[in-house]
């Protein structure tokens, strides 16, 4: 058995685990992959994937023969001695990260020399340290994903990075790690535990400001007649600035940014240091998601009774992920101020149901248009911007005002058919 082939232990088969999974299954590898919900495990040895993620499905498809999925711990230690953990790691009330999953795995292994937790999982700088006095026998390799939702194929298979990080009782197994991701273009980088871990939560602490920073020079902007778009536009070309994360909106969401933001913040206050640009960046979040409301006021005054149709619901395009979800806040505002309120999302609004309480769920964006006094874009989907909105959209609406929550839609196109269009900062 090459070195390349060595079979692999997936613990956790969530949206980070499945997808992690059947990339090492397409790059050749033997996987086997425990989750503790019967009924997933079912599922996906069915071949039906849960979540969406674009390419996933025909990628578990097309290396069945490769993935194993099961509930026996027992079956992955035996098969396997490289054990990427993706175990959820949500925060508590705290605000620190959970533990109890990881813990949970790490008891499960004992004071074993042969297998060594991969971490995958975004955990707390110091958890290595932590896990390795707790099982001093246990290799710990910290590996964190970078993956993001929409993209994560993509992203696993053309990394802008892989990062490995291991202390030097554990090399030997950060040496067969590194050498997984050795087919893949993309810079391997070596580090000690603590800093592989500090480098998943600094980077999307750092994406995050980067939004926050616009969404502020977005709101300067609507203030002060300039376009935030063509700000962006001018900054994004200086390289040290770059264009990636200079869309001004209606704030970040998902399962990574809010929490990793939060989590750094804490870890920052744990030692007694008061991260205080991450407190602006997490209020800045907090109040955008929030301005549309305003903007629906100023022209239609009062929302008591008024029809708000709400297209999207995922925090983004292309994943059905709705944790720390704009919609979902914006449609509790909503509601608090008297609207009623219409969802509509291709591939979200449904899970987000329970969440959702008093809204009305729509099968289609016509179906949450009819009759609307507003409408908010909240996910930009691509169907949106192809709805008909001179003649279908507008015929329907009871008054042709937009809110575009992400500078999507073509601005003077709806101006030209009549549309009261607010964008953010514009």
């Amino acid at each position: 058995m090459g070195t390349e082939k060595e079979p692999i232990g997936v613990i956790g088969v969530g949206w980070v685990g499945l997808c992690t999974a059947a990339c090492f299954a397409e790059l050749g590898h033997d996987v086997v992959a425990r989750d503790i919900l019967p009924e997933k495990v079912e599922s996906l040895s069915r071949g039906e994937v849960p979540m969406h993620e674009p390419g996933l499905p025909e990628l578990v498809s097309r290396n069945a023969e490769r993935l194993t999925f099961t509930t026996d711990m027992a079956d992955v230690l035996d098969r396997t001695r490289l054990l990427f953990c993706c175990v959820d790691t949500p925060p508590t009330y705290s605000g620190d990260a959970d533990l109890s999953r990881v813990e949970a795995v790490v008891d499960e292994l004992g004071d074993s020399d042969e297998h060594a937790i991969v971490m995958k999982s975004t955990v707390p700088v110091g958890t290595g340290r932590w896990i390795q006095r707790k099982r001093e026998g246990l290799g710990y390799v910290s590996n964190p994903e970078f993956l993001k939702e929409g993209s994560a194929i993509k992203d696993f298979m053309h990394p802008d990075r892989v990062v490995v990080g291991a202390d030097e009782h554990s090399e030997a197994f950060a040496d067969r790690v590194a050498a997984l991701y050795e087919p893949l273009d993309g810079p391997i980088v070596r580090t000690d535990v603590a800093s592989a871990e500090m480098v998943k939560l600094a980077s999307n602490a750092f994406l995050a400001t980067k939004i926050s920073f616009i969404n502020e020079i977005a709101n300067v902007s609507e203030e002060l007649g300039a376009d935030v778009s063509e700000v962006a536009r001018g900054m994004g070309l200086d390289d040290r600035i770059g264009p990636k994360f200079l869309q001004a909106g209606l704030g970040f969401g998902g399962s990574c940014f809010p929490k990793d933001v939060s989590a750094l913040k804490q870890l920052a206050g744990n030692t007694g240091y008061a991260f205080q640009l991450l407190t602006s960046v997490i209020e800045v979040n907090d109040l955008q998601k929030r301005r549309a409301v305003g903007k629906l006021q100023k022209h239609l005054g009062s929302l008591v009774g008024k029809e708000i149709a709400l297209l999207g619901v995922a925090f983004k395009p292309d994943t059905d992920d709705i944790r720390e979800a704009t919609a979902l806040v914006l449609a509790a505002r909503l509601q608090g101020e008297g609207a009623h309120v219409r969802v509509y999302d291709p591939v979200a609004a449904e899970g987000a149901r329970e969440m959702l309480g008093g809204t009305v769920i729509c099968e289609s964006a016509a179906e949450a248009l009819d009759g609307a006094d507003a409408a908010v874009l909240v996910t930009e989907w691509p169907e949106f911007a192809e709805l008909d909105w001179a003649g279908d959209v507008k015929g329907r609406m009871a008054q042709p005002i937009v809110v575009d929550g992400r500078n999507f839609l073509d601005r003077e196109a709806l101006r030209e058919a009549g549309f009261t269009y607010e964008g953010i900062g514009r």
